[in-house]
């Protein structure tokens, strides 16, 4: 398993964002975690991630204890991760703002061409330019996620958190960006775990889905048997129905 997550807890003073939260994930797997606003799964990301730190319970990476651990340590570890909401350096250029992640996001120091050559190979990979004359200031709310994607992968990770990749997005564009998780883990071998409320699209990409709900895992399997969890449709999907490959018209 490359990462394993025991009775993960995080409290807030008397209040309980996460609860004894447990699943792992094998290397190669692309895992979906949703849920209602507030269930905890921003808190249970920010854990792994580094950004909080757990108040009980345990998050092995590649064998190794990392709960706990800030967030640059986490990243050299080989776990990159995006944000929800793009926050790249406007005074740089695309290429640079990739280039500035390849640098320091890696144990190893590597060397200024390196960093661009990975930055390079990064941005081609999400459609982005890599013509140092490119402005970030050119880039729509698509275009921002690509670079935040591409940071994250210029630091060569294996594995990345994918924090809400569809917000603010249209329906073509969420396509692309489900169609791009797809094809990162299919041609550079990363393990996703991508953290979504916008279910209909990710269902379609994940191998797997935990569902959590007032920071509990109320539900954990494939896309196709979450979405028939009486539980979940009750709590989470309501009305809506999720589609899938070789479901038929109505």
């Amino acid at each position: 398993m490359m990462l394993e997550v025991a009775n993960l807890t995080r409290r807030f003073g008397g209040f309980t964002a996460v609860s004894r939260v447990s699943f792992a994930l094998e290397e190669g797997e692309i895992l979906g975690l949703i849920g209602p606003n507030g269930s905890g799964k921003s808190t249970t990301f920010n854990m792994i991630a580094g950004m909080l730190r757990p108040t009980e319970g345990s998050i092995r990476f590649a064998g190794e204890e990392i709960g706990g651990l800030k967030p640059v340590e986490i990243c050299h570890r080989g776990i990159g991760r995006t944000f929800q909401i793009p926050r790249p350096f406007r005074r740089l250029g695309i290429l640079e703002n990739v280039v500035t992640a390849a640098y320091f996001g890696q144990r190893e120091r590597v060397s200024r061409a390196r960093a661009q050559a990975q930055a390079e190979e990064a941005l081609a990979l999400v459609g982005l330019p890599a013509d140092p004359r490119a402005e970030v200031a050119g880039l729509g709310a698509a275009g921002l996620k690509k670079l935040e994607l591409a940071r994250a992968l210029a630091t060569q990770p294996r594995l990345l958190l994918a924090d809400e990749s569809l917000g603010g997005l249209d329906e073509s564009e969420m396509d692309q960006a489900a169609d791009m998780l797809g094809r990162i883990r299919r041609d550079k071998g990363i393990t996703i775990i991508w953290v979504e409320h916008i279910m209909g699209v990710l269902m379609r990409v994940v191998d797997r889905v935990i569902v959590l709900d007032h920071g509990e895992k109320i539900a954990e399997g494939t896309p196709r048997a979450v979405a028939e969890d009486p539980k979940v449709i009750e709590i989470y999907l309501g009305a809506e129905r999720v589609a899938f490959a070789g479901d038929r018209p109505a």
